[in-house]
């Protein structure tokens, strides 16, 4: 009896998880090609924008830790 809902419980967690991923993939297919284009190439940019905070925030670090 244990091992029979052991394994309905795993049907029903696996016909969830396939459920939102159908919602999810049908979700994605409808995004405008357009726009997955333009965030493409702003994506180096913001990239290159928190590396530098990334830097900035390390060198105020290291100058704040000297004596």
């Amino acid at each position: 009896m244990r091992a029979a809902l052991s394994i309905l419980g795993l049907v029903i967690v696996f016909a969830l998880v396939l459920t939102q991923m159908k919602k999810q993939v049908l979700t994605v297919s409808k995004a405008p090609a357009a726009s997955a284009a333009s965030s493409a190439q702003t994506a180096p940019a913001a990239v290159r924008q928190q590396l530098q905070e990334a830097a900035r925030q390390a060198a105020q670090r290291a100058s704040d830790a000297q004596p």
